[in-house]
């Protein structure tokens, strides 16, 4: 066990260790960062480290994830430290961190834990707690059995059944009948939004969404560009709620721009799963701006982490202007000037001071100049005229006739979009196809 220790002088009942596993040919600067966000994220989530410590795998165990040798290795070192807390920098399984938690005789979480703590603290709006208690209860139901073992199991023959498997069967159907509640209510925020976002469609404004790392300054952006006073702070997840505002643009009308959550390395599927309807602003958007945190020394791992989740949400293919932020930072520099010759339509800014800003918006103006805006909709066989105008102003990527109509998939200027809310649905029924042809 190799230690990269960092003790600190306080209170031990706030302390924790955090780990990190080191598995084959994973380099020594990719695990010294993991632990270091890791620290940030225990920081934000209220708690100090008293120790960081780096733990060699082989292989992992599937008991304790670092075997147990050195798992008693680092019992030891934390009853030392008095720390209340071991903290994993890894997603533990139900059974590691049952008998990790009996070795070390403290409670013993993992990253995915803490994130949800600190995502718990934040979340202000009803929707962000709802979206918060879905991802809790997700990650906790696989675990239950872990709290019900002071039970004394009854043994015996089958159909015999201990009071704790009791108990468990009945916490996990009142667990299932919550979810189900929590996402019916979240399916009411979907379409919600949806309505929103079709009303904004009417009125043929721009929608921009700010995405990028945790901490990568998109709320200060957000407030610089609106004029908004939207909390922001240099920590990790310092909001979390989405806000819109609107914001003026050179040459063009203006714009709604919204400020999602930050991305993070290894962000939890429970989350990305809990937050969808909120990220759903994502994949509608006309335009991402992705805020890059140029001063970050491994800003390259920061924007493929957050490429990783665009992907995952299906946004991977929408047009993307690069906000290269911090650069009043004298180590933001180097990055800003490599960054600028790679990253498509990348802007050196700095949110705190305001430098760049006007560039910033004349980049968003010019990749918006011939946005479209993405709609499947039904014509009835008398709107031949409104056809003809989708064919002449728009891409389309879709169409199947009907008995009574045509369905269309297409993306059609603002314009055209607003005289085709009317007819816009999800899709008809498969049946009353008759024939399919793709176009151009």
């Amino acid at each position: 066990m190799e230690e990269t220790s960092r003790t600190a002088s306080m209170d031990a009942r706030e302390g924790a260790v955090l780990v990190a596993a080191q598995r084959p040919r994973e380099p020594d600067w990719e695990v010294g960062d993991a632990l270091d966000e890791l620290a940030q994220l225990t920081e934000s989530a209220g708690v100090a480290a008293l120790d960081r410590r780096i733990c060699r795998l082989r292989r992992t165990d599937p008991a304790y994830l670092i075997g147990r040798g050195q798992a008693a290795e680092l019992a030891e070192r934390a009853r030392e430290l008095g720390a209340a807390t071991v903290i994993f920098d890894e997603d533990l399984s139900p059974a590691q961190g049952r008998n990790l938690e009996d070795l070390f005789g403290v409670r013993v979480v993992d990253r995915t834990q803490v994130i949800l703590d600190i995502f718990a603290r934040r979340a202000r709006t009803s929707e962000g707690r709802l979206q918060i208690e879905l991802a809790q209860l997700e990650y906790l139901r696989p675990r239950l059995r872990h709290r019900w073992t002071h039970f004394e199991q009854q043994k015996g023959g089958i159909g015999l059944k201990g009071p704790g498997e009791r108990q468990l069967e009945l916490d996990r159907r009142r667990l299932d009948l919550r979810l189900d509640r929590i996402r019916r209510e979240l399916e009411q925020v979907r379409l919600r939004r949806e309505e929103l976002r079709r009303g904004r469609a009417r009125h043929g404004w721009a929608q921009v969404a700010l995405v990028g790392y945790t901490n990568a300054g998109k709320s200060t952006l957000l407030n610089r560009l609106s004029g908004a006073r939207v909390y922001a702070d240099d920590r990790l997840f310092a909001t979390l709620d989405p806000t819109t505002r609107r914001i003026e643009l050179p040459g063009r009308p203006p714009a709604l721009l919204t400020d999602t959550v930050g991305f993070i390395r290894k962000l939890p599927h429970h989350l990305v799963d809990a937050f969808r309807a909120t990220l759903e602003e994502v994949v509608e958007s006309d335009l991402l701006v992705h805020v890059v945190d140029a001063a970050h020394p491994r800003v390259d791992a920061q924007i493929a982490a957050v490429q990783t989740v665009l992907a995952e949400l299906g946004a991977a293919e929408k047009p993307v202007a690069h906000a290269l932020n911090k650069t009043d930072r004298p180590e933001a520099a180097a990055n800003a000037r490599r960054l600028g010759e790679t990253l498509p339509r990348a802007v050196p800014i700095s949110a705190i001071t305001g430098a760049g800003l006007d560039a910033l918006c004349a980049e968003i103006a010019d990749a918006l100049k011939d946005r479209r805006t993405p709609m499947t909709v039904f014509l009835p066989l008398g709107e031949g005229a409104l056809l003809a105008q989708i064919r002449r102003e728009g891409r389309i990527s879709d169409i199947r006739y009907a008995e009574d109509g045509v369905r269309i998939e297409a993306r059609v200027p603002p314009a055209l979009a607003a005289a085709l809310a009317g007819y816009a649905i999800g899709r008809i029924p498969e049946r009353r196809l008759d024939a399919r042809r793709t176009e151009d």
